[in-house]
């Protein structure tokens, strides 16, 4: 048996804050999810994306200690470049964080970085044609 990854877990500390930045960069979010504390997201690409309330994390894990810094970065693929522009443009536009406009890399891709509200990285890219 090959060990298949399932999903990628991340800790908030603002539920309902985190799930709205979510919602924002196009995710579906389900209604009334923000007072949950632990919800799962399944994505277009398969993949699950769960959060998890501090105060759970402490509850499951009474030695658990809030990490310091970067958490985790998650990268979004777009279909095109104006995509990219367009998603950064609106999740900057509800009230979230650019941490890198969108620019044409050197590798290749039209690349964003964002910050979500737990101070992750979530990054947008596309392919240059």
């Amino acid at each position: 048996m090959a060990v298949v990854p399932h999903s990628i877990d991340i800790v908030v500390a603002d539920m309902a804050r985190a799930l709205g930045f979510y919602r924002a960069l196009g995710l579906a979010v389900p209604d009334g999810a923000g007072e949950a504390p632990q919800v799962q997201i399944d994505t277009p690409g398969g993949a699950t994306l769960g959060f998890l309330t501090e105060a759970m994390m402490r509850q499951v894990y009474p030695d658990w200690v809030q990490p310091v810094g970067q958490r985790v970065t998650f990268a979004c693929r777009c279909d095109n470049a104006a995509e990219v522009d367009a998603v950064y443009v609106a999740v900057v536009a509800a009230g979230y964080q650019g941490r890198q406009a969108p620019w044409d890399s050197p590798w290749g891709q039209r690349y964003a970085m964002l910050t979500d509200p737990d101070g992750n990285r979530v990054d947008l890219f596309a392919e240059l044609s």
